[in-house]
This record gives C-alpha cells, sequence and structure tokens, in this order.
C-alpha cells in the first residue's frame, strides 16, 4: 500500500519522516502516552527512530497499517500520531490508534485526525468499519472516540494488558453512514455530561471532608489497608442483617471488593466508592454512589458503618459531603436511597442528611434468596441545601 497524505480541517496528515524522530521522543516522554499506549517503557531516542523509519514504513509495505504523522497545515509542526492498525482485508476492517503530543491538547486535534483517517479508509480503503479499543479508565481516548462518532459497545478482556492496568478493555465501532463531514460541530462538547464526566473519572478519585460532633471525616478512596476493618464490618451480625454482603464473608471478597467493585467503578465513571475515616485516619464505614446505567442523571447511594463508629452522627455527614459531590462535579439531578424495611438506622441516616421518604418498593430487592420490600427515599440539590 503506497503512503498517502491526507489534507482536513486544519491538519496535514502525513508519512513519517526521519527527522520526527526527536519530536516523537519529546512526546513519548508523557506520563500519559506511557501509561495508556503500547509505546516502550522507558521510551529511548532509539524507539523513536526505529519507529518513523522502519516500524511505520513497514506497516504501508505491508498493507497491515496506515500510521500517520498530524502536523499542523500551516506551520507543519508535529502534533499527534494517528492512524490504522491490524487491517483486515477480509473483514473490511481496521482498528484506529492515536495519541497527542502534550504541547497541542485541548485543540481537538485527536477528533480531527480520527475523523480524517476513517474518512479517508472509508473512501480509498473502501472499508466498512473502523473500531476503537482502549483500556477501561482511559477517560481521555473515550471521549476522543465519542467525539469522532464512535459508538462505545461495551468491554472485552485485553490479550495483553498494562502491567499496571485494568485486564479490561472498551470497544466501540464507526461506520461510514456514522462519520460526520469536516468541520461539523463534534458531539460529546466540552459542556456536556459525556465530556464533564470524562474530565473527573480521567483524574484520580479525590478525597472529600466533611464535619459531625467536632470531629472531621475524611472521605478517601478504598485502600489495601482499609481491607481487615472492611471484613471485620462486614462479618457484624447487623451487616449481615440488613446488607447484601456475602455470608460467611472471607477475606478474598474485601479484595474482590476493592479491585472489581471500587477501582473498577471509578475506571468505568459508573460510581465512586468512599472509605470515611476519622481525623487519625481510621477506617469508620464505606460509602459509595452508582450511576443508573437506565438513566445517567440519577444515582443511587449505599453505605455500612464500621460497628465502633456507630451512633456518632457520622454517616448523615458522609451522606451530605457525598451527595453534594454528585450534584454539583457529577451533573446528578436525583439520588436515591434503599434499604429493607425494618433497617431503621440506615433510615434515620439518610433523614438527617435531607433524603425524603418516598414509600415502599414491594419485593423491591433480592436479599438472602428471597424477594423482601424495601423502604425508597429521594434527595434533589434543593433538599441538600
Amino acid at each position: 500500500m503506497e503512503p498517502v497524505e491526507i489534507i482536513e480541517d486544519g491538519l496535514l496528515l502525513r508519512p513519517w519522516h526521519a527527522e520526527d524522530a526527536d519530536a516523537v521522543y519529546r512526546a513519548c516522554q508523557d506520563p500519559d502516552i506511557q501509561r495508556w499506549t503500547t509505546v516502550p517503557r522507558p521510551y529511548l531516542p532509539e524507539h523513536a527512530l526505529g519507529f518513523v523509519t522502519a516500524i511505520s514504513g513497514q506497516a504501508w509495505a505491508d498493507g497491515t497499517g496506515a500510521p500517520f504523522a498530524v502536523c499542523d497545515a500551516d506551520t507543519g509542526e508535529l502534533l499527534a500520531s494517528c492512524g490504522l492498525v491490524s487491517i483486515d482485508r477480509a473483514l473490511d476492517s481496521a482498528e484506529v490508534g492515536y495519541w497527542t503530543a502534550p504541547w497541542a491538547r485541548g485543540r481537538g486535534v485527536a477528533v480531527r485526525a480520527t475523523r480524517a483517517v476513517a474518512r479517508w479508509a472509508f473512501d480509498a480503503l473502501k472499508l466498512r468499519r473502523v473500531i476503537w479499543q482502549a483500556e477501561v479508565g482511559n477517560h481521555a481516548s473515550r471521549l476522543v472516540a465519542l467525539r469522532a462518532g464512535f459508538r462505545i459497545e461495551g468491554e472485552l478482556r485485553l490479550a495483553h494488558p498494562a502491567v499496571d492496568g485494568r485486564p479490561e478493555g472498551w470497544l466501540g465501532s464507526l461506520f461510514p453512514h456514522e462519520l460526520a463531514a469536516p468541520g461539523e460541530p463534534v458531539p460529546f462538547g466540552p459542556d456536556t455530561l459525556p465530556a464533564r464526566r470524562a474530565a473527573v473519572f480521567g483524574r484520580p478519585q479525590p478525597v472529600l471532608f466533611a464535619t459531625a460532633a467536632g470531629t472531621e471525616l475524611r472521605l478517601r478512596p478504598l485502600a489495601e489497608h482499609d481491607l481487615d476493618a472492611v471484613i471485620e464490618t462486614c462479618r457484624d451480625e447487623d451487616t449481615v442483617r440488613w446488607t447484601t454482603v456475602p455470608h460467611p464473608y472471607l477475606p478474598e471478597y474485601a479484595e474482590g471488593f476493592l479491585r472489581d467493585v471500587a477501582r473498577a467503578a471509578w475506571a468505568r465513571g459508573t460510581g465512586a466508592t468512599f472509605a470515611i475515616a476519622d481525623a487519625d485516619d481510621r477506617y469508620a464505614g464505606t460509602i459509595d454512589l452508582r450511576i443508573s446505567p437506565a438513566s445517567p442523571l440519577v444515582a443511587d447511594v449505599g453505605f455500612m458503618t464500621a460497628p465502633w463508629a456507630r451512633g456518632r452522627g457520622w454517616m448523615p455527614a458522609a451522606l451530605g459531603a457525598l451527595s453534594a459531590w454528585g450534584f454539583t462535579t457529577l451533573g446528578l439531578a436525583r439520588i436515591e436511597w434503599r434499604a429493607n424495611v425494618g433497617n431503621t438506622a440506615s433510615r434515620r441516616a439518610a433523614e438527617k442528611a435531607g433524603f425524603v421518604f418516598e414509600g415502599t418498593a414491594r419485593a423491591g430487592i433480592q436479599h438472602r434468596g428471597e424477594r423482601v420490600d424495601v423502604w425508597v427515599a429521594g434527595l434533589l440539590p434543593q433538599d441538600l441545601a
């Protein structure tokens, strides 16, 4: 396959040149590029030179890929890398890959380049589909894909996960009729909910603060050193009675909860789990916010309190801090609370935090092998105020 040049939407996409090696080396020192792509670590000057002089040219010659240097169409400055990998002529399909140099971010370069590459793939190569993959948690890449028109369709387990990454990846696809014309406004712009949440979940989980009875509480990410206290709490008879934690509760359940629930939810952008800690950073409970997959403006809250921390009024304060973060940072319109009928301690905590009791859902939840009735309450932003 012969290399080509593409000029579109202020960008020049061209084959790589030997003189690009220095800029590629500088760009690939960026921690985000090293974290989220498959570039070698550490990235050395010989890696950059080998890519621009040998690897990229061989991909064109073999017809297995179409790697482009993305440059400013007026100045020629290198801005990004974008191209097709794993071209499959039998399926008329290929995968797109990209990174943006640190000095070129925030200008929509990756979105424009991805659209240009996809348009060329459909028009010149007559491909029927372009796919996109990224490790779960790479919200910046996900947002580029959404703005380029890709439909994010699910997850798959990665064949070669990063050593320090998650084992799952997101998968999306783009078909010719879904590709916008050059210069058209991008969907999921900077003021939209998906963009807003991509910015939130693309950063480390924050620490929130609350005060109850003169005690400052910290809501921080759940950590390995909390797991013994989590196990103790989940073996408590009241926790077993009122929640759905496994019983008997084994140490591997706590490890799985941290890895596959708490950290996975943040990586996916579907929710946040916090440990409630006192002034000495002692674990006092767990509280989480789970965004509804059916309604992105709605979330539900769940919590459990360590036995030693009960009766101190800490959970209502933690609920208030978490709910305020959900409304202001995640843009939620409603937060829901549910508890088994009879769990008066949970209901008191919710109502003290401002939740308004709304009724009983008959057989509303599966609990220990049977359907049980649950109380339901809701919190709106004005209730919290």
